[in-house]
């Protein structure tokens, strides 16, 4: 069978990308040749999402608009023209970290490459991880890498005498390649350096304690599935590390979840004004990115502390979390007014039915006043 274009494009993409986490964990592997196939995957699986959108991504002369040519070929966007056009915000986080490494794919000195390594893990973790998400997301789970990557062991990590290597070799790195770092993430918010899609980092606990056959040498945890006091547990051990996280399809469980118009309601009987699950709710999941639109290539992508997708409806289910974050963004008319970027429909007053008998009773008195 025939495959389209962007198919092969993704198929180099992932062949790249595959190399590059090999290279990674190979002892014997190169950390330039990690950024450089990590860089070249990166690029081509927005190439195949352009392509597949009918999007050019290839760039024209200014004067008479035609394509550019490279040995009589349209020269293609880079990768850092690729990112701007994938994710317009600039403070977008995936685009970030896959900037950083654009920028020490051109920097990196062959003699400091496993100090580089080991200082920039947790954000060369994040990039092959975003990596996998945007593949997911656009081309669907049967193209997935998950299957054919395994957990890496590092006797470095997790040992006291690899620990002390590690950082001190993190100490040995030159001023330039620092600076480098630290210019760059001068001007992120605080907030995005903490982001997993940024830098992710983890902190391994042993598991102790009889074992099950449910059981796996590595278990992952994802903080919103926890209550709170898990949650704070986890969240305190965070802060000297990070909590491992796997993005998984989330079980649908439709109890205490909400329809649309559900919401709609839950949400208008807080506010003073009326909110409809067509126009208001609508714009409101599209712009905040609760779950992806209608024929999505993968459904389930929800936020699914606010949503999830049920198979048996085929529709998408909310969490009473949206309804408090729907208030909580425009629960004033003065922020309905910055968000919709127009006023509310103000609910009308309930009228007062007269009551006939009252009147007749008070003309009556009146009469009767008068008759005295």
């Amino acid at each position: 069978m025939a495959h389209a274009r962007w198919y092969h494009i993704l198929m180099e993409s992932q062949r790249h990308a595959l190399k590059a986490v090999d290279e990674w964990n190979s002892s014997a592997g190169n950390y330039s040749d990690f950024l450089t196939h990590m860089h070249k995957a990166w690029h081509y699986l927005l190439h195949a999402e352009f392509h597949r959108d009918g999007i050019d991504y290839h760039y024209r002369d200014p004067k008479t608009g035609r394509h550019q040519k490279v040995d009589g070929e349209p020269k293609a966007w880079d990768l850092e023209r690729c990112l701007k056009e994938r994710y317009r915000d600039s403070s977008d986080t995936v685009r970030l970290n896959a900037e950083l490494f654009v920028a020490l794919r051109n920097k990196v000195e062959h003699r400091y490459e496993h100090n580089l390594k080991i200082v920039t893990g947790g954000k060369a973790q994040a990039l092959v991880m975003n990596y996998e998400q945007e593949t997911v997301a656009c081309f669907g789970l049967k193209h997935s890498l998950a299957e054919g990557l395994r957990f890496p062991i590092s006797l470095q990590a997790l040992t006291a005498e690899g620990r002390r290597q590690l950082q001190t070799a993190a100490k040995k790195l030159p001023k330039q390649t620092r600076d480098l770092v630290a210019k760059f993430e001068a001007a992120i918010d605080p907030a995005v350096l903490d982001d997993l899609k940024y830098d992710y980092r983890v902190r391994l606990v042993p598991i102790v304690g009889s074992k099950t056959d449910a059981d796996l040498a590595i278990n992952f945890v994802k903080l919103e599935e926890l209550d709170e006091d898990e949650r704070k547990v986890m969240v305190e051990a965070g802060r000297q590390g990070t909590v491992i996280v796997r993005d998984r399809h989330v079980e649908v469980a439709d109890k205490a979840k909400l329809r649309a118009k559900q919401v709609a309601a839950h949400v208008e009987a807080q506010l003073p004004f009326e909110f409809s699950p067509f126009s208001e709710h609508v714009h409101m999941w599209q712009q905040l990115k609760v779950h992806p639109l209608k024929n999505s290539c993968d459904p389930y992508a929800t936020d699914a502390k606010y949503c999830v997708y049920s198979e048996a409806f085929d529709a998408y289910l909310y969490t009473e979390a949206w309804v408090n974050r729907i208030i909580m963004e425009i629960g004033t008319v003065e922020k309905y007014r910055m968000f919709f970027g127009k006023g509310p429909r103000m609910k009308q007053a309930p009228q007062i039915p007269m009551q006939v008998g009252s009147l007749f009773g008070a003309s009556e008195a009146q009469t009767q006043s008068k008759s005295a």
